[in-house]
């Protein structure tokens, strides 16, 4: 990815990404209903911007990934969990997502975790293709777990040890 760079997301980001956000929404990915106005805020007391890792091209936000524990507890520090990862339609095929990815590992490593995980929709083969190149495995399957759009759809377990 030439003239990018990732960074932690800030206050100031959050319009741009909602609207990111919402320009990239698919079933591909969602198991949540199709944002509708008046749109919930993109940060949150359980969404917060620290937690966010966002590509940028030439300035321009790209993408971005949400890294965090997967519970609050000490038994579980050891853990990081991407939940969620979204590139920009303009920014597909340059390298943001597998960038953003190598970012995560990086900084859960820094954070001292030894696992990394994700959890990723049975229909969705290029992120579970993405995912598997860039060392993950599959760890678990829910077979049939959502429904969506008349069809049921398994939710996928995956995980990288860091150490």
């Amino acid at each position: 990815m030439s003239d990018s760079f990732v960074r932690t997301a800030v206050l100031a980001d959050e319009e741009p990404l909602a609207v990111m956000d919402r320009r990239t929404w698919s079933t591909l990915h969602a198991v949540t209903p199709r944002p509708q106005p008046p749109y919930d805020r993109f940060f949150d007391n359980r969404h917060r911007p620290e937690d966010l890792l966002v590509a940028e091209i030439a300035g321009q936000l790209a993408g971005y990934l949400r890294l965090v524990p997967p519970t609050a507890l000490p038994c579980n520090a050891h853990v990081r969990q991407i939940r969620g990862l979204a590139v920009d339609t303009w920014a597909r095929g340059r390298g943001v997502a597998r960038t953003l990815l190598d970012a995560a590992c990086a900084q859960a490593a820094d954070e001292g975790a030894r696992r990394i995980t994700l959890r990723v929709l049975g229909h969705n083969t290029p992120a579970r293709k993405l995912y598997e190149s860039a060392g993950f495995e599959v760890e678990g399957v829910l077979p049939g777990e959502f429904l969506l759009e008349g069809a049921y759809v398994d939710d996928v377990l995956m995980g990288k040890a860091l150490t």
